[in-house]
């Protein structure tokens, strides 16, 4: 994948990424933010389709629905329906004792991104993200300068030569978009939409 092609699709889509990203920083309340972060544990290990067909079945009772029921729910529209409802339920649990689910006086109280970033990833009482869903789950409520790595966005990366296959750790990975980013003249996030699209055809969240 040369340069100039990412730049070619980068202007055929700039003004759909420009508005998507638009979305993504648009104010949301407390249960919205909580709903952004089930859909990442939904998404995690599966697609971004499977995830938004799973959160629209279960957002209504998603505060106050117990585990079996959720994995009811869940049942058919994901392939890791028992496990993700376990995570689910704990990380809302949890969430409950750490900040009552006032999500955005939680985040807020993080100077920095990349902090925030990492306590969400390392935290093991918020089940089923990595560093990777950390930053689409940070990227959707209107966070910047992310980079999501999934396998579209690593194979772009590859095939423009930016990484190689000794590539493994997500943060050197993540610099080496940043730089490549101000190389080509396209910011980080929006970079990233441009290449996962570029891949799939889709601007999704």
């Amino acid at each position: 994948m040369k340069n100039n092609e990412i730049k070619k699709w980068y202007c055929t889509v700039k003004t759909k990424i420009k508005m998507r990203l638009a979305e993504f920083k648009t104010p949301k309340t407390d249960r919205e933010v909580f709903e952004e972060l089930c859909f990442c544990i939904l998404t995690a290990n599966a697609s971004a389709r499977m995830g938004l067909n799973s959160i629209s079945a279960i957002r209504r009772n998603l505060l106050n629905i117990d585990e079996e029921k959720l994995k009811i729910e869940l049942k058919g529209k994901h392939r890791f329906y028992n496990a993700r409802a376990g995570y689910i339920i704990h990380t809302r649990e949890y969430l409950k004792k750490l900040c009552g689910l006032k999500m955005n006086k939680f985040l807020n109280s993080f100077e920095d991104v990349f902090i925030l970033r990492k306590y969400i990833a390392e935290n093991k009482d918020i089940k089923g993200i990595g560093y990777k869903e950390a930053s689409h789950f940070l990227r959707n409520i209107g966070y910047s300068g992310l980079a999501i790595l999934d396998k579209h966005i690593l194979n772009c990366l590859k095939e423009s030569g930016v990484i190689d296959l000794q590539d493994r750790k997500y943060t050197d990975i993540e610099r080496k978009m940043a730089a490549f980013s101000k190389k080509i003249g396209i910011p980080m996030d929006e970079l990233d939409l441009t290449l996962w699209s570029y891949k799939t055809g889709e601007i999704l969240k």
